[in-house]
């Protein structure tokens, strides 16, 4: 969740399956067995329902992985002691590892399945390149990451650098 590594592909779909030792990916050494941990201005206890929901500046991390948000539902199970299955974020999310940032309305963590789903206005950046879709999918065990189209366009867009070249010309004859 890599994140993303900005390659130029098409213009609808960008998928990427970098190695996992690859450098410059934020996620290339992230444990999703680490434990999650959560600070917010409030809590509330839905025992019967097996979730918590956080609400005010909330900030969620689970190793290098950092989500934050207005408000946070940790769903969990309750058998052999507290098992956090999903974290449901809502407003302004965030996530940030330490190369990349994206952002959303929503984000939906699954953590038995290790995948992470951004949706509404989805902005992805990785130092100066930039994605913007609709969805974005992030597999944390494949670090593959696939952004999906969106807006009135229903397309990705993004902006990409490119290497500077010394003492080169901008035309191409």
């Amino acid at each position: 969740m890599a994140l993303l590594r900005f390659l130029l592909v098409a213009p609808v779909l960008v998928a990427v399956a970098p190695a996992s030792g690859q450098q410059g990916s934020g996620l290339s050494g992230f444990n999703s067995n680490a434990p999650v941990d959560v600070e917010a201005d409030r809590i509330e206890v839905q025992d019967r329902a097996d979730r918590a929901i956080f609400s005010g500046n909330v900030v969620a991390r689970q190793g290098n992985m950092t989500m934050s948000a207005a408000r946070l539902t940790v769903a969990y199970t309750d058998t052999r002691g507290v098992d956090v299955q999903r974290l449901e974020a809502s407003g302004g999310v965030m996530l940030r590892t330490p190369s990349e940032t994206a952002r959303g309305s929503f984000a939906l963590y699954d953590v038995n399945r290790r995948i992470v789903t951004m949706t509404g206005g989805v902005q992805l950046t990785q130092g100066q390149n930039r994605v913007q879709g609709g969805r974005l999918v992030l597999d944390l065990n494949s670090h593959r990451a696939v952004m999906d189209g969106g807006g009135s366009s229903g397309r990705v867009s993004g902006r990409f650098t490119v290497p500077q070249r010394q003492g080169g010309s901008s035309s191409n004859n």
